[in-house]
């Protein structure tokens, strides 16, 4: 019993060393990855990356919150799927393909270019949420590592610690028995 418990602790350990260094690294992926886009809070972002650049996961979720005002904005408040797919020929939006201005170049019906914003705003914002949710992982890994940690070693203490303290706790029991017997309690 005692070799399985000391088998189990290592495991515990080399788990927890394990996570740890791959909440580490994807901390520093991320971070890294981050910085190389040499990204910049516009002056009307959220007081904490306002012209400032964007560094950490949590500074990427700001910046995409500032992307979806923005594309708000431009869009004269309408999400995607409350635009319609074509512009006519006096620029109004329709999605009926017939009343739809032709591109002279393409001859296919004119696309609202609002739509792609939206788009564009999307795959933006979805790529640094990502970043956020990637650096939320790694911490988490970091913190189950360092608790995976401390409960091998917990474990190990305990292991070799618990023969000891149970063969003091016996002798103490044993020890006003004997006095007695003897006859000098």
């Amino acid at each position: 019993m005692k070799y399985g418990g000391i088998v189990a602790s290592v495991v515990l350990i080399a788990f927890g060393i394990g996570s740890m260094y791959t909440g580490i690294n994807g901390r520093a992926e991320v971070r890294d990855t981050i910085k190389q886009e040499q990204i910049v809070g516009t002056p009307d972002m959220d007081k904490q990356i306002a012209n400032k650049p964007v560094e950490t996961g949590a500074d990427a979720k700001l910046f995409a919150d500032g992307i979806r005002k923005h594309t708000l904005e431009a869009t004269g408040g309408q999400v995607y799927s409350e635009m319609d797919r074509f512009l006519t020929a006096a620029g109004k939006p329709t999605s009926d393909e017939k009343l739809a201005a032709i591109d002279k170049k393409t001859g296919e019906p004119v696309e609202n270019g609002a739509r792609n914003i939206w788009v564009t705003g999307t795959a933006l914002s979805t790529a640094l949420n990502t970043s956020f949710f990637a650096e939320s992982v790694a911490t988490f890994a970091l913190v189950m590592g360092l608790a995976l940690l401390l409960i091998g070693i917990g474990f190990l203490v305990m292991i070799y610690r618990l023969p000891v303290e149970t063969a003091e706790a016996a002798e103490r029991r044993k020890s006003p028995a004997t006095k007695v017997a003897a006859g000098t309690a």
